[in-house]
């Protein structure tokens, strides 16, 4: 748990602020503020008609990860400010808190922050001072008050591990191993107790490496590392603009005025012509 040490006392700090009705709204791990600093009830209400109220709890909680690192109360016209969230309700169905003004919070990651607000009081009187403490503002009535101050994050322990009774009792010192382990150098057994039939298994002679580890032999060792002709995408290219190259046929200039030679001679005997409207009227 984070924790603040200041003249010998540890103080965390405040993790979550809420509204609840009673203490059967409270969440857990919430601690509920029923009495103010000069000992009035801390009992939030609109107006005298209501039967019930709401009040306010704040917890310690570290197991989100997350500190209290500022309060501020907005009334109903300003803008929540960036990064900012309005406390959360926990009230009975019938029991809704005012949105003249409102508390809002920031809520920031444990880690990232060296100083966050460590405690929460409230008063019902606004000449009251509370020393060491920052007036928030009022609401209702009421004064919140916090206080800000710097924490640590100790160092996290490394939990005890449970060792068996069975590696108890292993000792390198034993003689006789146990069954289930294989020594990594096996005592080499003598020529006379070797079968037959191992006996007459042909012996290959590997060489050792430096360090006396044999070599890993695979059975692809040797074999040449190429692509087949259907998957050598580069190969294929260089076919297909190969075949291209030799259908190209290469013609000379006498060539070219052969092929496309033109004596527009359809052309100029249509401009000879003489249209039949021009024939009629001069025989007219």
């Amino acid at each position: 748990m984070s924790l603040m040490e200041r003249g010998g006392v540890l103080i965390s700090p405040v993790t979550g602020l809420a509204w609840t009705s009673n203490s059967s709204t409270c969440p857990k791990d919430f601690s509920l503020i029923t009495i103010t600093e000069d000992g009035a009830a801390a009992n939030f209400t609109r107006s005298f008609a209501m039967r019930s109220g709401y009040y306010l709890c704040y917890s310690k909680e570290q197991s989100g990860g997350v500190v209290l690192s500022d309060v501020r109360i907005l009334s109903e016209k300003d803008a929540i400010p960036h990064g900012y969230c309005f406390i959360t309700e926990h009230l009975e169905p019938k029991v809704s808190v005012s949105k003249r003004k409102r508390i809002c919070v920031r809520m920031v990651p444990i880690g990232s922050v060296d100083t966050a607000v460590l405690d929460i009081k409230v008063t019902a009187k606004s000449k009251m001072m509370l020393q060491h403490y920052t007036c928030v503002g009022d609401i209702h009535g009421y004064v919140i008050w916090c206080k800000t101050g710097q924490f640590t994050n100790p160092m996290p322990q490394a939990k005890p591990r449970r060792v068996s009774l069975d590696l108890h009792r292993l000792s390198l010192d034993q003689s006789n191993p146990l069954p289930y382990l294989t020594p990594s150098n096996p005592p080499p057994q003598p020529p006379g107790k070797i079968s037959m039939r191992r006996n007459n298994l042909p012996h290959f002679h590997v060489d050792k490496a430096a360090d006396n580890s044999l070599p890993v032999t695979t059975a692809i060792d040797g074999v040449p590392f190429t692509l087949h002709p259907k998957y050598d995408f580069q190969t294929s290219k260089n076919l297909q603009l190969n075949s291209q190259l030799d259908d190209i046929c290469i013609k000379s200039l006498q060539d070219i005025e052969n092929e496309y030679n033109y004596t527009f001679a359809v052309e100029e005997h249509a401009a000879k012509r003489t249209r039949p409207s021009v024939l009629t009227k001069v025989a007219s």
